[in-house]
């Protein structure tokens, strides 16, 4: 059985191209793979956060997961900080990276452009990225394309490591789904949906409310035109709309072309709109009950117990190769 593992920062809100493109992939995942998905809050502090918020939104990203259909007993579900073993071998790949490549990073140069100054921690992110994956010799890491790039670096350092102390770390593979995998910001297609757009109706957040949801839905941006056509080359907004239209109602992009052929941006929009809702309404029910009941913090300390008998134990064999003194049990 292959092994899995991706994460999700908690900073600012999941929004439903995080569901679509990430959570739901993971839910079919868990069903034959070994899976650790993570909150990863120590890279949430690369920038400030409002310690009040952090803890907050840990808690929120933690819920989503389970709530959209990730299975404790067939998944790890935990916070990376409950699982030291992270930071320190984000430390030691820190000393076998080299400036030059983390300078390289396309991520790094558009975060730090036309800052005076720039935290080290988001310099050194991808050496704890490239820990958060070989702390479990993962086969198959779930990755936007925004972090390709770093996965390249983890599979140097990966080779670096195994070519200078011997073969112990297995290289990780991108697992891209066939479809899903990118859904667009709601007033510029050219961009994902994000949580970290400063405005508010590029993206569906999965606790927005419904009349919310509608609200931003029929102020969405479209092409010229009236034609509910797919086409992302030529009707790029349109084309990203049917694509989230397909993946909340089940409907194939032929089925809803046929279904709104002659009709304007109107009725599509609408309909778009609560089929959008009768998915978020559910898995928000079901947010809310894992909150009030108090099973989280239980499931978040069992994958963080599961995930540090195999991440303690990585770090033990690496600082034995590396020439470390280990304590004597």
């Amino acid at each position: 059985m292959k092994r899995v593992l991706s994460g999700i920062q908690p900073s600012g809100q999941l929004t439903l191209g995080n569901y679509i493109g990430a959570m739901q992939n993971f839910v079919k995942l868990q069903n034959d793979h070994e899976c650790f998905f993570m909150i990863v809050d120590l890279h949430a502090i690369t920038v400030p956060q409002e310690p009040q918020a952090l803890r907050e939104q840990s808690e929120a990203v933690a819920a989503l997961f389970i709530a959209a259909g990730i299975d404790p007993a067939k998944a790890n579900v935990f916070l990376q900080s409950h699982v030291r073993a992270h930071a320190e071998l984000g430390w030691l790949f820190t000393t076998l990276s080299y400036m030059g490549e983390l300078e390289r990073m396309t991520q790094f140069k558009d975060k730090s452009s036309g800052k005076d100054s720039v935290g080290t921690g988001l310099f050194v992110y991808p050496t704890l990225m490239a820990a958060d994956i070989l702390i479990y010799n993962a086969d198959l890491v779930p990755v936007g394309d925004d972090q390709r790039q770093h996965l390249e670096l983890t599979r140097d350092l990966a080779q670096r490591f195994n070519s200078r102390y011997g073969d112990y770390f297995t290289m990780p593979e991108t697992y891209t789904p066939k479809i899903g995998a990118r859904i667009m910001s709601l007033d510029d297609a050219s961009k994902k949906m994000s949580k970290s757009n400063p405005n508010p109706g590029s993206y569906i957040a999965l606790l927005d409310p419904p009349d919310v949801i509608r609200k931003k839905i029929s102020r969405a941006t479209t092409d010229s035109g009236r034609e509910v056509k797919y086409n992302p080359a030529e009707k790029p907004e349109i084309s990203n709309l049917i694509s989230i239209y397909s993946h909340c109602s089940g409907l194939s992009i032929e089925e809803i072309e046929a279904r709104y052929e002659g009709q304007g941006y109107g009725g599509f929009k609408k309909e778009l709109a609560e089929y959008v809702v009768s998915v978020i309404e559910p898995l928000q029910a079901r947010y809310h009950e894992i909150r009030s009941s108090g099973e989280l913090h239980d499931i978040l300390r069992s994958g963080a117990e599961k995930a540090a008998a195999i991440a303690d134990q990585t770090v033990l064999d690496v600082k034995e190769r590396m020439g470390f003194v280990l304590p004597k049990q």
